[in-house]
């Protein structure tokens, strides 16, 4: 399937975005040797297959006053209606992403917040909700990779 969607050429289109997403079309067919035009074709064909589905900006959280970072397991009743609880941890703005998991824990809950403080609130909200039975967080330390770390090969 993703042979179909992309060849080589796009792989390297893609690197070259990922690593800056506000390189121009000239630079991008300077380093691949094609022309704009047809640079231009082959990202316009990846977002419409889906391949490329937005941009982004990378942020330094730290200097906005959400420096700590955190990631907590969820244990659900055995009934649970993942949906519900995904939909409401997703509207938290503490929440970055919330994974559904196979095997113990149930889901995983990345969290950026404040403070201590902050964090402790966030975690009772959580627990609040009437279909999580546990929970378990995890401290970031320090983070060593950053953005879509892309393994561009097939040997995997």
């Amino acid at each position: 399937m993703v042979d179909q969607l992309i060849d080589e050429t796009d792989r390297e289109i893609l690197e070259l975005l990922r690593e800056d997403a506000r390189r121009t079309l000239g630079d991008i067919g300077a380093r691949v040797t094609l022309s704009t035009a047809a640079v231009k074709r082959r990202i316009d064909r990846m977002q419409e297959n889906g391949v490329i589905v937005g941009y982004t900006v990378q942020i330094d959280h730290a200097k906005l006053g959400w420096g700590i970072e955190a990631f907590t397991e969820l244990r659900f009743t055995g009934t649970t209606k993942v949906g519900e609880i995904v939909r409401t941890t997703t509207r938290m703005p503490e929440a970055q992403a919330v994974f559904t998991i196979a095997g113990d824990p149930d889901a995983l809950v990345w969290l950026r917040v404040r403070d201590m403080g902050h964090l402790q609130h966030t975690i009772d909200e959580i627990r609040r909700h009437h279909q999580v039975t546990g929970t378990k967080t995890l401290m970031v330390l320090d983070s060593w990779t950053r953005g879509q770390q892309w393994p561009h090969t097939d040997d995997v």
